[in-house]
């Protein structure tokens, strides 16, 4: 008898092909779908990341640059101090390294030292470096032919780096000494130790300073990152796999790392970190695992539901139904929630604004009804001669008193528009400026007051003009304020003598000495609100705003009291020379 194939071979055998092909569909569609998600969840997730290594690295910088500011400002007080120059002059040091331990707990400095003119050690913190010569250091090198506090970054013999500001001790116009700062920035290496990242701060040569791993000091970044790579090209090319969806940075150690760099407002600074993609792997490989689980859960589902009768599948599919809208539901909630805060976060943000709004506000109110009071005290004047003037029946002399008045507005509107300088940085654009002719400008305006004084003005200008790059009117702004300073310092003085000096050397520089009482705080004497005059008198803003209108053109008021008696004032900007002129 000739076999035949049974009736139900074909249609098993067509049935189990079919199962394979959506088998192999199945897991093709599983393998994209966790691709593009990896994929997806990788840039999701390092996103945040990065953003919060730059929130800290800005955090970091803010507070070295603080450090150096705090630091910076010592130097000049401490050249100052009398007991100082006296040992220096007497060559004396018995109590000046327990003075200079009496400001280390205060500015929170790593040491101070101070060398003689020879660049000898004669009082330090540190006990032990006295008699040290440092005559062919940089820092006493620097010092000795700069007028200010100079800033050096040197490397030290035990490791690291010292950061270090200097400044030269004159007594009459001679060097005696130099006075040394170190800022405390290793505080900040030691702070970093318990964070996970990899911190490195570099100086403008690209050389690190400042870094959480001791061997990279004094190298370059590419330098030290080349210390930390994978011993092989095999172990490199197996950790590149692990993170083959994402734009790795670097290696350090064999681990995939994110790049993050931020500017440090000093001297050309960075800080830069490297921060673990470690977390990030974490947080996608749960999901990826969830997902895993999720598909493996589906598939032996497919299996047995393949197994089952019709009804079991549709009971199984209204349960997971149910199961996706619990789901549903709960997202819409935390989506909901989500929402609700970002609008509170809007409302905060909108709040904060006004409020700076309303300070900035407050301090250009303050500083625009200090300004037009000597305006409006001129016009007062003026129109009180004017009347004088014309009951005399002088109306042209009447008619000059009345343009001057109408400059004295046009005047007026300029300090509305300019007084915006002590709330804010910023400006008109500069033109040349003849001081010579800003300063007869402002003596012509304070002409009404002066007339009601019996005060004696010197000047000495040179003869040729002196010339720099300003703005007129915020210039005049300001040798009016001297002026006015130095007639009410002198309202109880027999003989009250004023003394203006221009002179033109490596710098313009207006000097406006009075034989009053002098300056009895020196410190507080350019601070906002302080004044020794009576309520009502004035707002003590003046100094203040003159100190940053100066600034704002690129020079520096200073004040001191002279030997003679009475306060001195001086202007210092930078002079514009033929070369520059030209140029512009």
């Amino acid at each position: 008898m000739e076999a035949r194939p049974s009736p139900g071979g074909l249609p098993g055998r067509t049935i189990s092909w079919r199962a394979r092909i959506a088998l192999a569909l199945f897991l093709v569609v599983v393998v994209a779908i966790m691709a593009v998600t990896n994929a997806m969840l990788m840039s999701r997730y390092t996103e945040p990341t990065r953003t919060r290594a730059e929130l800290r690295l800005a955090l970091f910088g803010a507070n070295i640059v603080s450090e150096l500011q705090l630091n910076s400002i010592v130097p000049q007080l401490l050249a100052r101090d009398q007991e100082l120059i006296g040992a220096l002059n007497s060559g004396d040091f018995t109590s000046s390294t327990q003075r200079l331990m009496s400001f280390i707990d205060e500015i929170s400095a790593a040491s101070l030292v101070l060398l003689d003119q020879d660049g000898r050690i004669v009082a330090a913190t540190d006990r032990t470096r006295l008699g040290e010569t440092h005559r062919q250091s940089s820092y006493f090198i620097e010092a000795q032919r700069s007028n200010g506090t100079v800033f050096s970054t040197t490397p030290r013999e035990s490791g690291g780096y010292s950061f270090t500001y200097a400044r030269r001790i004159e007594y009459q116009g001679q060097m005696i000494g130099v006075i040394l700062v170190e800022a405390d920035l290793a505080k900040f290496e030691r702070s970093w130790a318990g964070i996970s990242d990899a911190l490195a701060v570099k100086d403008s040569e690209g050389r690190v300073i400042l870094s959480t791993e001791p061997l990279w000091r004094g190298l370059t970044e590419e330098e030290a990152v080349a210390r930390e790579t994978p011993a092989s090209a095999i172990e490199r090319a197996i950790f590149a796999t692990t993170d083959w969806t994402t734009d790795v940075d670097g290696y350090l150690e064999g681990e995939a790392v994110m790049r993050v760099a931020s500017r440090i407002p000093f001297r050309g600074w960075q800080v830069v970190s490297y921060t673990s993609y470690q977390s990030v792997r974490e947080r996608v490989n749960g999901v990826l695992a969830l997902e895993i689980m999720g598909f493996a859960m589906l598939l032996a589902l497919a299996f047995y539901v393949l197994s089952r009768k019709t009804m079991l599948r549709l009971a199984l599919f209204q349960r997971e139904s149910a199961e996706l809208r619990a789901l549903n539901e709960r997202l819409q909630r935390e989506i909901a929630e989500r929402e609700r805060m970002e609008k509170n976060l809007e409302v905060a943000e909108q709040t904060i604004a006004q409020s700076q709004k309303l300070a900035a506000l407050g301090e250009m109110s303050a500083a625009v009804a200090h300004e037009l009071n000597q305006p409006l005290a001129a016009m007062k004047t003026y129109l009180a001669g004017a009347q004088l003037l014309l009951r005399r029946a002088r109306p042209d002399e009447a008619l000059a008193s009345f343009s001057r008045i109408d400059d004295l507005i046009g005047r007026m509107g300029a300090i509305t528009r300019q007084l915006k300088s002590y709330a804010r940085t910023g400006g008109d654009a500069f033109t040349q400026v003849d001081v010579a002719e800003a300063l007869a400008s402002s003596l012509s305006m304070m002409e009404p007051q002066l007339r009601q004084r019996r005060v004696r003005i010197t000047r000495a200008l040179p003869e040729k003009p002196v010339l720099v790059m300003a703005d007129r009117v915020r210039l005049e702004q300001v040798m009016i304020n001297l002026l006015k300073n130095a007639l009410d310092a002198t309202a109880n003085v027999e003989n009250a003598q004023i003394d203006i000096i221009l002179s033109a050397g490596e710098t313009a520089t207006l000097t406006v000495r009075d034989n009053g009482e002098g300056i009895q705080d020196l410190d507080a004497l350019f601070e906002p609100f302080y004044t020794t005059k009576q309520p009502g008198d004035g707002t003590g803003l003046g100094l203040a705003i003159s100190s940053g209108i100066i600034a704002d053109l690129g020079g520096r008021l200073t004040a001191r009291n002279a030997e003679a008696g009475g306060a001195v004032f001086e202007v210092q900007l930078p002079i514009l020379s033929e070369d520059i002129e030209a140029a512009e």
